[in-house]
């Protein structure tokens, strides 16, 4: 069986801090920093377990995310030892 795994590439130094990219994360694995960009904002830190959705990048107003994603592939079901 297949699973979607991503990530996310995240311009800190862009990032207002506006907060919106944290409720929509389905996985819930965007949290806000404590430290601050040159500009005085926290932005947003990924944590493990990003599934590559884009709800982040399509809600972000500054653009700050750019999605990977690709698909894991169960090696059990799939016959495929290592």
């Amino acid at each position: 069986m297949a699973k979607s795994i991503g990530t996310v590439v995240i311009d800190a130094e862009r990032c207002k801090g506006c907060e919106l990219c944290i409720p929509v994360c389905p996985p819930r694995v965007l949290e806000m920093s404590v430290a601050v960009n040159a500009i005085g904002f926290r932005y947003p830190l990924l944590r493990d377990g990003c599934t590559g959705c884009e709800l982040c990048a399509e809600i972000c107003p500054d653009y700050c995310f750019d999605v990977y994603r690709s698909v894991k592939h169960d090696d059990a079901v799939s016959g495929v030892s290592a």
